[in-house]
């Protein structure tokens, strides 16, 4: 597993191994390549981190900021490696949390672009994306699922195969202008 686009393109990244299912390099870089201009300065979440190989290419591609969401032992430890590999450690924060509980405290507009990758068989992105429907806590939402499985709300979907990156956007409130 490698970082496929940006200023560490190539870079090889420590996989946890186990029960994970790393998305692989082609959907990582469509993905990021779907929302690459919302990335430049932005603050990043990376739910159901793994090995933070999502979070650590939206960093790589002009990200200014990654947070990471994970519990499980073996992914954590593989996700300090890659941070510390790639010198990133002043511009990541990680959290042994589930993310359930996180996004559920998260205040409005807490970040730029949240990336989810949940378990397929689970419902924790309907879960994820309902709380972002109630209070949106980012501008971007973009969750990977199983493509026979339908989120909630009005994503927009994005098919690559068996799996779908679900992209939402917070409409922005128009500010009325006064005349001058």
């Amino acid at each position: 597993m490698r970082i496929v686009g940006g200023k560490w393109a190539g870079r090889h990244l420590v996989s946890p191994g186990g029960r994970v299912r790393p998305t692989a390099e082609t959907l990582r870089d469509a993905w990021l390549s779907l929302i690459e201009k919302e990335l430049k300065g932005a603050r990043v979440l990376d739910l159901f981190a793994g090995s933070g190989a999502l979070g650590l290419e939206a960093l790589s591609r002009g990200a200014k900021s990654a947070d990471f969401v994970e519990n499980a032992a073996a992914a954590l430890h593989a996700l300090k490696s890659n941070v510390t590999a790639l010198r990133a450690r002043e511009r990541c924060r990680i959290f042994k949390r589930d993310a359930i509980p996180f996004v559920e405290r998260l205040p409005p507009d807490a970040y730029d672009v949240v990336l989810a990758d949940p378990p397929y068989a689970s419902k924790k992105a309907d879960r994820i994306v309902r709380r972002w429907l109630d209070a949106p806590f980012s501008r971007l939402l973009a969750v990977e699922h199983a493509a026979d499985h339908d989120l909630p709300g009005k994503g927009k979907r994005h098919k690559f195969g068996d799996s779908v990156i679900t992209i939402y956007r917070r409409k922005e409130k128009v500010v009325p202008r006064r005349p001058a």
